[in-house]
């Protein structure tokens, strides 16, 4: 086993044995409305929309399907937050609110309360903070206090990832916000409270690309990885992750809760045909 593996599984052992006795908690984590799972089989609430905003019909496409995650990357524009992926995607009609807010209190009012017909589902906004975290925040909060609806349904959530505040502040912000975690970093009891997910780029950790069986010295990493975000009882999800037939199955197999895509319709019949259970 490699240096690299070594310390990489030394510092995760530390992290979790620490973080579990102060939280707690060391039962693995199932989404709902903190887990997607059910019966350890996948459906698409296991399904995370990756950078959502670039297809067709943003919002819509994932949501037809009953995506249990979407994401968002916004940027502070003359006092609004666009949706974009570069300063260049800037085009100030494509708001937070008109691609996801407006959508999704739509749903909500026309489902009572629940983002689904199906109150079980849940859905999560993914918030990928592209400018300065604080004024950027402060917009985002300002905005979303005007969907009272939203922010207080139990199916819902919205979890700040890319720019964020420190996490020793995380508490100081409303209970509606939420932030995305990293491995290779410590958190406090209370920044924990306000992490559900544990959200990381897999090409950090191993160097598989999908094709054929992950080598076993990196899927003792993987295990350790999701080990540690479930003992926790935080959900998972990798971006920058291999996203295959084959790349999902493996990831289903090893435990992550959300498997992230560019390819709805795809990942859509793949689940749909309720074969594949961890």
């Amino acid at each position: 086993m490699t240096c690299r593996i070594l310390v990489i599984l030394m510092f995760l052992q530390e992290m979790v044995t620490a973080q579990i006795s102060v939280t707690g908690k060391s039962s693995p984590s199932v989404f709902s409305p903190d887990a997607p799972q059910k019966a350890n089989v996948y459906t698409t609430a296991n399904a995370h929309s990756h950078n959502d905003y670039e297809n067709k019909l943003p919002f819509t496409s994932a949501y037809q399907e009953k995506f249990g995650s979407m994401e968002a990357d916004i940027f502070l524009s003359h006092d609004s937050l666009i949706v974009g992926h570069t300063p260049a995607d800037i085009v100030r009609k494509r708001t937070l609110e008109k691609l996801y807010l407006d959508p999704l209190l739509q749903k909500t009012r026309s489902n009572k309360g629940f983002p689904y017909s199906d109150t079980s589902l849940s859905l999560q906004l993914l918030i990928d903070v592209k400018t300065e975290a604080l004024n950027t925040l402060d917009k985002c909060i300002e905005i979303l206090k005007k969907y009272p609806e939203l922010t207080s349904s139990s199916r819902i959530r919205f979890v700040i990832t890319g720019n964020r505040p420190p996490a020793d502040t995380y508490q100081k912000y409303p209970s509606f916000i939420l932030f995305d975690g990293e491995f290779l970093k410590q958190y406090s009891d209370a920044a924990l409270q306000r992490v559900p997910l544990f959200s990381d780029n897999l090409k950090t950790y191993l160097s598989w690309n999908g094709n054929g069986a992950i080598v076993p010295n990196e899927k003792v990493i993987l295990d350790s990885l999701i080990g540690k975000a479930h003992a926790m009882n935080k959900n998972i999800r990798f971006w920058n992750a291999p996203d295959s037939p084959e790349a999902w199955r493996q990831l289903m197999n090893a435990g992550v809760d959300y498997l992230n895509t560019d390819h709805i319709a795809e990942i859509s019949a793949f689940l749909s045909s309720g074969k594949f259970k961890k």
